[in-house]
């Protein structure tokens, strides 16, 4: 999943909307006709190249790598049966089983090798490269400072894949079930050429499924069985068919049609269908919150958003409660921290990183409090009043509920404060926010794999996605030190991030304002989901219908 969703929650859904699955097991045999899913999406897929994928929650389950997540995020084994990683944790050694690709030729090491220089060569654009970061050179190879064979990936033979990584990545298990690190087979590339995954057929897949009917725009495809899958004894479903649904009122009257066996619910169904039998909730490591711009262009503007005590009176005069239950009231939750809940969990202890991280008065309402920041933090600046434009997108239908809300609660529990809103599309809304043409925005962050880090590297000082130019040198010493020094000690790790974690929150270097839960209505035949919060949300390899 595309970590930045800043001001791109349409996106999000869509994507929830078409990963979704069910998945356990049955007696079922397999050439059911009864096995069928039926999905929507509110989008079409744009590739099925991992190389330059902008989202993986779809493709998971067509492309596998050395393992895919199973139950709570754990990553299970898939392509390799086996991985072992030295005492130092800077090599990694998997070896393969003897799988094959949909089209029957055998899956080797070299596929691995060929598929990772390939998504880091500059001239490929890959949106996710910087997930490499941490393996040999692969940073200078996506730079283009080095030839793509010097990556720290190779071939030991043709069932040996060999990694190495400049420093001990402790989530790196768990990235290795991200498709984007799988496999490609260059024969079918090169035969293929510019053509190579523009359309299902100029594809070979590893996964469980293969796209079928899919020629770019198309508002219909499908997923069938791969009969050439290694575990393909697993697979319950024959197919799985997707269509383009723009409304959640078209797909409410698709599912009553039986048309579709899940979907999507608006936050006005959700009021009429929370008690309903079919109604199913499902979180994911989303959290929306305010982006503070600590380099606006107007001085008296970023004096203001610089200043502690004005976020924290912002942070403190909102309502997440009311916010979440009646703005939204689609069962998003509220946050404790800028990590989501249910990403990550203690090694020592099992408890909820988002747990560990609260800090008291930083995310509670407290009206009195708020005012009492406000006025410290007016004081400071020399004045009575404070204008402010908050930048969204037009193009989420939740985005102006939040923001009309947001408005009315702050202008009334902070005297002098003005909001100001910019409703833009959400292309334009997200190129002002990268190139830093905005006071505040309503953005958000959804992790790509279960560790805290996929939040927490955000507001390190001069990452790409740090628009809002957040800058601080403790967290930045914090998140390096369990990035380096502490990275091959889980619990010393977890401490560092824990630590950074409070202190941002504490800072409220942005404000937190809701985790996304998403609703659906699904059909009760449709049995055994397994999801996870990050990453590759949804496996239909062991779905089926009862």
């Amino acid at each position: 999943m595309r970590k930045l969703r800043s001001l791109l929650l349409l996106t999000l859904s869509a994507i929830l909307v078409v990963t979704l699955a069910a998945c356990g097991k049955s007696a079922n045999k397999s050439n059911n006709p009864k096995q069928t899913l039926n999905l929507s999406t509110t989008a079409p897929l744009d590739t099925i190249d991992i190389s330059k994928s902008t989202g993986y929650g779809q493709t998971g389950n067509v492309f596998e790598s050395f393992y895919r997540l199973g139950k709570d995020g754990k990553p299970t084994a898939a392509l390799a049966k086996s991985g072992k990683v030295s005492k130092d944790g800077k090599t990694w050694t998997f070896t393969l089983r003897n799988a094959k690709w949909s089209n029957g030729d055998p899956i080797t090491a070299q596929d691995f090798v060929y598929s990772w220089r390939r998504t880091l060569k500059p001239s490929t654009k890959s949106t996710y490269a910087y997930l490499f970061s941490g393996i040999k050179n692969a940073d200078q190879v996506n730079a283009g400072k080095l030839s793509p064979n010097k990556i720290g990936i190779k071939a030991l033979n043709d069932k040996t894949v060999q990694v190495q990584l400049e420093k001990p990545i402790a989530y790196f298990k768990v990235l290795m079930a991200y498709p984007l690190f799988g496999p490609q087979n260059q024969k079918v590339v090169d035969k293929y050429g510019k053509k190579y995954g523009t359309n299902s057929k100029y594809m070979v897949y590893s996964g469980p499924f293969k796209v079928q009917n899919w020629n770019g725009t198309g508002s219909k495809w499908q997923f069938v069985k791969n009969n050439q899958y290694w575990d393909k004894g697993a697979v319950k479903l024959n197919k799985i068919n997707y269509t383009v649904v723009f409304s959640p009122t078209t797909g409410l009257e698709l599912y009553q049609q039986g048309k579709l066996d899940l979907t999507p619910l608006s936050n006005e169904q959700v009021k009429h269908y929370k008690k309903n039998k079919e109604f199913q909730q499902y979180p994911y490591s989303y959290v929306g919150y305010l982006k503070y711009n600590f380099k606006d262009a107007s001085q008296a503007k970023r004096k203001a958003m610089s200043n502690k005590d004005i976020r924290l009176a912002i942070s403190l005069a909102i309502d997440r409660q009311q916010l979440t239950k009646k703005v939204l009231g689609d069962g998003s939750d509220t946050p404790t921290g800028f990590v989501a809940a249910g990403l990550a969990k203690d090694p020592k202890t099992g408890v909820d990183f988002a747990k560990q991280q609260a800090v008291p008065n930083s995310v509670d309402y407290n009206v009195k409090l708020a005012r009492q920041h406000w006025e410290k933090g007016l004081k400071a600046l020399g004045t009575k009043n404070v204008t402010l434009t908050l930048t969204a997108s037009n193009d989420d239908p939740t985005s102006n509920p939040i923001t009309q809300y947001l408005k009315s609660e702050l202008q009334r529990d902070l005297p002098g404060f003005k909001l100001n809103i910019r409703n833009v599309p959400a292309q334009a809304a997200n190129q002002e926010v990268l190139k830093g043409d905005f006071d505040l925005s309503l953005s958000g962050w959804g992790a790509d794999f279960n560790d805290p880090i996929s939040f927490l590297q955000i507001p390190e000082t001069g990452t790409a996605y740090n628009s809002g130019k957040y800058s601080n040198p403790t967290y930045d010493q914090l998140i390096k030190r369990a990035q380096n020094r502490d990275a091959n000690n889980p619990e010393k790790r977890w401490g560092d991030l824990v630590k950074a974690a409070k202190l941002f929150n504490a800072d409220q270097g942005m404000t937190p304002l809701y985790q996304q839960v998403t609703s659906y209505l699904q059909k009760p035949d449709v049995k055994g989901i397994v999801h996870n919060t990050a990453g590759t949300q949804w496996s239909y390899k062991t779905a089926y219908i009862k």
